[in-house]
């Protein structure tokens, strides 16, 4: 009898054990010391593709150990430590428990991780594309205060985007499928990426890590939206293009932005572009030249209304109020993001100055990019 209990308790424990393995593999766990932090607040934060989500905080004491347990992800993603306004970027894909021990004062740059490889690869990534934001700094002063000419400025920018991605390239094309692959195809320069979607060259990083991206978690959110940017970067370099990457042409060209008008409620782009040509302009109503710009926009809109033309106009203003008010009594969609200037939708797009205008034909391909607002009328009338 007693033989017959002990094995029983040592099934039961053997259950215990593994209820226990199932719960913790449902969650991960972050976990480290921040020396020289006693009383700050430390945050846990999800990066989403478009938003950024605080998931948890706590307050540091003075041995300066924290610990945050969440769910884990379905798919790989991407977290962030925040001290202050400095920030750590891991990821979460098999990793159970990501390790951190860091220094307040130098939180982002100096702290050490273990039991996540790719971390350790972001890690590395980061520091390339801090040093590039440094040099473009150091470049931009030396050049408004003329001591460098605009050439040697122009090529000297060139050479500090192609080092960060000399380095990112090492990591997309070692491991495409990988979250450090992803992470570095998105680090931006001034809130642009240094991987240009409209670059034959560039083309090839999004369609390898998209291609990796698509094979191995194909329901992911994060796979069908770089598919899409893939598909995108295919479609626009086509003509330049060396050869074909492996990317199936099944979904819409353009890259989804979805955005709340002025009564607050989320309009989708491809809601307003099925079967219809649309101008998508990036624009901001508190510029001066913004009325002209809008009044410009409505005469073609009331010309070409009737054939189907509708516009989608994206505000990057910072004032909402202001925008509510002054796109209140235009006829076309009108959206905002409230990232303003740090808005990720605009960086995908490559917005570079404002205002911004693409061109969508009727089956939702991107045709054209608008540099000269004079030459705006006549690519609308190649997609009517």
């Amino acid at each position: 009898m007693k033989h017959t209990t002990s094995q029983l308790f040592f099934v039961f424990c053997i259950f215990l054990l593994h209820l226990t393995g199932c719960r913790n593999a449902s969650e991960f766990m972050v976990e480290g010391t921040v020396s020289g932090a006693d009383g700050q607040l430390i945050y846990l934060e999800n990066v989403g593709i478009s938003s950024i989500t605080t998931l948890d905080s706590l307050r540091l004491s003075s041995s300066g150990k924290f610990k945050f347990k969440e769910q884990r992800p379905d798919y790989p993603d991407f977290y962030r430590l925040r001290l202050n306004n400095q920030l750590i970027n891991f990821a979460i894909d098999s990793t159970e428990t990501v390790s951190f021990v860091a220094d307040a004062g130098t939180f982002a740059t100096s702290y050490s991780v273990e039991g996540s490889e790719n971390s350790k690869a972001i890690k590395s990534i980061t520091l390339a594309q801090l040093d590039a934001n440094q040099a473009v700094k150091k470049l931009r002063k030396e050049h408004e205060n003329d001591q460098i000419a605009d050439s040697t400025y122009s090529r000297e920018i060139n050479g500090v985007v192609d080092a960060y991605k000399a380095v990112a390239r090492q990591y997309i094309y070692a491991a495409p499928m990988s979250t450090a692959a992803y992470f570095a195809l998105f680090q931006q320069i001034d809130g642009l990426l240094f991987f240009d979607l409209y670059d034959k060259e560039d083309s090839k990083a999004y369609g390898a890590v998209a291609t990796s991206f698509d094979f191995r978690y194909p329901d992911s959110p994060r796979s069908k939206h770089l598919h899409n940017l893939a598909l995108q970067s295919l479609r626009v370099t086509r003509a330049q293009r060396e050869r074909q990457l492996e990317i199936e042409a099944n979904e819409i060209s353009f890259l989804e932005i979805d955005l709340p008008n002025i009564r607050g409620e989320q309009v989708k782009l491809s809601s307003v572009a099925k079967n219809r040509p649309v101008i998508v302009n990036f624009t901001a109503f508190q510029s001066e030249w913004s009325s002209a710009l809008n009044l410009e926009l409505g005469e073609l809109y009331t010309k070409y209304q009737n054939k189907g033309l509708t516009i989608y106009q994206v505000s990057l203003d910072s004032d909402l109020h202001l925008w509510q008010n002054r796109a209140s009594n235009l006829p076309w969609t009108c959206v905002r993001d409230p990232e303003s200037v740090y808005s990720q939708i605009a960086a995908l797009y490559n917005v570079k100055q404002l205002p911004t205008i693409f061109i969508l034909d009727r089956k939702g391909n991107l045709i054209e990019k608008i540099e000269d607002i004079r030459l705006l009328e006549s690519a609308v009338k190649k997609v009517l």
